[in-house]
C-alpha cells in the first residue's frame, strides 16, 4: 500500500494553520474562503500520488441536477480516487453529512471538513471523527484519506504495475507465433496474404509485413477491451474493419493455437480494466479512461508507433472551445451552422473520436432533430491506426445511441491515410463498405475541417528507423510535393526542414481539401507563427484564407527551459502549441 509522507512539522501542514490563523485576524470565516487552506493542503499531498484536486468535481445524477462536490483527487487515468466537501465553523457537520448522503454523494473514500474537524467515511462506514486543530489529529485523518484503496483500485494499481511489461511479453509471444505459422500454415499464409494487400492498398502501399503483424497483434490483445468495456458484444463481427482481421486470426487460429489459452495470463489485468471501467457511469469519463489505457498499451507495446503518428489527445475544453468557434463562425461569415444540411464535417485524423463526438453534442444542443440525418450524411473522418480506429468507431456509435436512443453503425469513418487517399485514384479496400465510405467522402463537398494532427518533426532524422513518412507521386501531386511547390518555395530560409512536419502537411492538405470556400480548425505545433523556416506557409495562407484567428497557447519548454511541460503547457508535451482557425470566403467572379 502506498504511504503518504507527511509529519505535523511538515511545511504543508504549517501553512495549513498559518493561513486559517491569517483568515481568523481578518475575521473571515465562511466557506469560500477558509476552505481554500484545506484545498492547497490536498492539492500538496496529490502530488505525492500525481493525482490532481479537480475543484467543483460534478458527479451525474439520472434525471436530476449533478452533485457539485468541492474537490475530487482524480488520478492520471480520470478515475476519482477521494472525494472532500467543506463547511465552515457554523456548519454542524453530524446534520450536513445525512442531507449530503441522501443528495446522492458518495460514500467511499470522502471527508467532510470544516476548520476544526474532519469525519472520513471509506467504503460506506465512518472511519474518522477527527479533532483537527492540533496538527497530528489533521496529519492522521490526512494520511488516512489518501493512503485508503478500495479492493478494486488496489487489485487495478497492481496490475498497471506489471501491464507494460505483460503486452511486451505477450506481443513478442504472438509475433515468433505467427512467423512460425507463416512458414507452415497454409491456410494462414493465404489470407495473411490478401490482408497484406488490402492494407496496402488502403493506407499505405510500402506497408512492411511487420507493420501488418502488428496490426494483428494489437487486435489480439485489445478486442476483448473493446467488447467488453463498451458492451459491445458484437463488435468484432460488426466492425467492417474487425471484420476482415478477424478472417486472418480465424486462419491463424485453426491449427493449435488457442486464443483464450494464449491470453488468460492477462486475465487479471483484463478483468482490473473490467471492474474499473465498470465503477465509472459517466460514459464520457469512461472514455477518457479507455484513451488512457490506449497510451498507456502503446507505450508499453508501440512506442515508435505511438512517436510517428504524435499520439496525445486534446483536452477537452480546447475541443469544446474549437466547435463552439466554428458555430460562430459560421453563423458570422456564412449564415450557416453545423445543424444545416449541406454543410459536410470532417476529422482527418480522428483518433479516438473526441472531436466528432463534441461536434455531435452541439448539433443535439442546437435542434436535436438535425442529428440523425448528419450523422448518416454529412460528418466524416479518417484514421489510419487501427486502435484508434476501433475506439473511434465505438464511441461515435455509443454517443448516438445516448443522443438519438437508437444503436446505428457510423458509416463516415474510414481507415485510411489521409494524406494518401487524394493521391490513389483506385483503392481496393478491405471491403466493398469500406471502399463505399471513402468514396462517399471523397464525393462530399467538405465545408468544415477539424481536429488534431500529428505534430513531430523531431522524427525526421535520416539515421531514425522511424522517420515520418514521405508522400510524393510522380506527377507531383502528393502532399509533399504541394508543400515544397507553395511553402518551401516561397521560403528564404535556408533550412527548411520544418516543413516536413505533419501538422504542416494537415494545413496545406485541409486548405486545398475545402475548395472554394469553408472552415479549417485545427490545433498544433505553433512553430509557424513566428519562425523564419515557416515564412512562405505564412505568406501562403495569407492568400488562401480570407481570415486567419490564431490563438498562441505558448507552451514550449524548448524555447523556455523555464518552463514545464506538465504544468505549463495543455499537452504535457515539450512544443508550443496554438489553436488556429482558417476562414476561406469563395472568390466572386469577374
Amino acid at each position: 500500500m502506498p504511504n503518504l509522507s507527511l509529519k505535523p512539522t511538515n511545511k504543508p501542514v504549517k501553512a495549513y494553520y498559518e493561513a486559517l490563523e491569517q483568515y481568523a485576524k481578518l475575521g473571515v470565516v465562511h466557506e469560500g474562503a477558509v476552505q481554500t487552506a484545506f484545498q492547497q493542503l490536498l492539492e500538496s499531498c496529490g502530488r505525492q500520488f500525481k493525482w490532481t484536486l479537480v475543484p467543483q468535481y460534478a458527479i451525474k445524477r439520472p434525471q436530476k441536477q449533478p452533485i457539485r462536490m468541492d474537490g475530487a483527487l482524480v488520478d492520471d487515468y480520470n478515475l476519482a480516487r477521494a472525494y472532500w466537501e467543506a463547511k465552515d465553523i457554523k456548519d454542524d457537520l453530524k446534520k450536513e453529512i445525512p442531507k449530503k448522503f441522501a443528495a446522492g454523494y458518495p460514500k467511499d473514500n470522502i471527508i467532510f471538513q470544516r476548520p476544526d474537524r474532519a469525519i472520513l467515511y471509506q467504503d460506506g462506514k465512518l472511519v474518522m471523527d477527527e479533532d483537527i486543530t492540533k496538527p497530528q489529529g489533521l496529519v492522521d485523518v490526512v494520511r488516512q484519506f489518501f493512503e485508503y484503496r478500495p479492493p478494486a483500485i488496489e487489485q487495478w494499481e497492481r496490475a498497471v504495475e506489471e501491464f507494460g511489461s505483460r503486452v511486451k511479453e505477450h506481443a513478442t509471444a504472438l509475433l515468433e507465433l505467427i512467423r512460425d505459422q507463416e512458414k507452415k500454415n497454409k491456410k494462414f499464409i493465404d489470407a495473411f496474404a490478401d490482408f497484406l494487400l488490402l492494407c496496402r492498398q488502403s493506407i499505405n502501399p510500402n506497408l512492411s509485413e511487420a507493420a501488418v503483424e502488428e496490426m494483428l497483434i494489437q487486435h489480439l490483445l485489445t478486442e476483448r477491451i473493446f467488447r467488453s468495456v463498451f458492451n459491445n458484444p458484437d463488435f468484432a463481427q460488426r466492425n467492417i474493419i474487425a471484420v476482415e482481421i478477424e478472417k486472418v486470426i480465424n486462419a491463424l487460429t485453426s491449427k493449435s493455437f488457442s486464443r483464450s489459452h494464449f491470453l488468460n495470463k492477462l486475465d487479471r489485468f483484463y478483468g482490473a480494466i473490467e471492474e474499473t471501467a465498470a465503477t465509472i457511469d459517466d460514459y464520457a469519463q469512461k472514455q477518457d479512461f479507455l484513451n488512457r489505457i490506449y497510451e498507456r498499451f502503446f507505450q508499453g507495446f508501440s512506442v515508435k508507433v505511438a512517436d510517428t503518428h504524435g499520439i496525445v489527445y486534446t483536452p477537452q475544453p480546447i475541443v469544446s472551445f474549437m466547435v463552439k468557434s466554428v458555430e460562430e463562425i459560421l453563423q458570422r461569415e456564412f449564415g450557416k451552422s453545423l445543424i444545416d444540411k449541406g454543410v459536410h464535417i470532417l476529422d482527418p485524423f480522428v483518433g479516438t473520436g473526441n472531436f466528432i463526438i463534441r461536434v455531435m453534442r452541439e448539433i443535439a444542443g442546437i435542434q436535436k432533430s438535425a442529428l440523425p440525418y448528419k450523422y448518416e450524411h454529412e460528418l466524416h473522418c479518417n484514421e489510419v491506426m487501427l486502435l484508434p480506429y476501433y475506439i473511434a468507431a465505438m464511441n461515435i456509435e455509443h454517443e448516438y445511441f445516448e443522443q438519438a436512443g437508437e444503436y446505428k453503425t457510423f458509416e463516415g469513418i474510414c481507415l485510411v491515410d489521409t494524406f494518401e487517399d487524394q493521391a490513389v485514384q483506385q483503392l481496393n479496400l478491405f471491403s466493398p463498405a469500406n471502399m463505399k465510405r471513402v468514396e462517399r467522402q471523397r464525393q462530399s463537398n467538405i465545408f468544415v475541417i477539424m481536429g488534431n494532427p500529428p505534430y513531430n518533426v523531431g522524427q525526421l532524422n535520416e539515421n531514425d528507423n522511424n522517420k515520418n513518412r514521405r508522400y510524393t507521386t510522380k506527377d507531383k501531386t502528393g502532399i509533399d510535393d504541394v508543400v515544397s511547390a507553395t511553402y518551401a518555395k516561397a521560403s528564404k530560409a535556408t533550412n527548411k526542414n520544418a516543413l516536413s512536419d505533419p501538422y504542416v502537411k494537415a494545413i496545406r492538405w485541409a486548405s486545398d481539401r475545402i475548395s472554394e470556400e469553408g472552415i479549417i480548425a485545427f490545433v498544433t505545433n505553433n512553430s509557424f507563427i513566428e519562425q523564419i523556416a515557416f515564412d512562405g506557409m505564412r505568406q501562403q495562407l495569407e492568400k488562401d484564407f480570407d481570415k486567419i484567428y490564431v490563438f498562441d497557447l505558448g507552451g514550449n519548454v524548448r524555447k523556455n527551459p523555464k518552463l514545464s511541460g506538465t504544468t505549463h503547457n495543455v499537452f504535457g508535451i515539450q512544443v508550443g502549441v496554438s489553436v488556429n482557425i482558417f476562414v476561406k470566403h469563395r472568390k466572386e467572379s469577374d
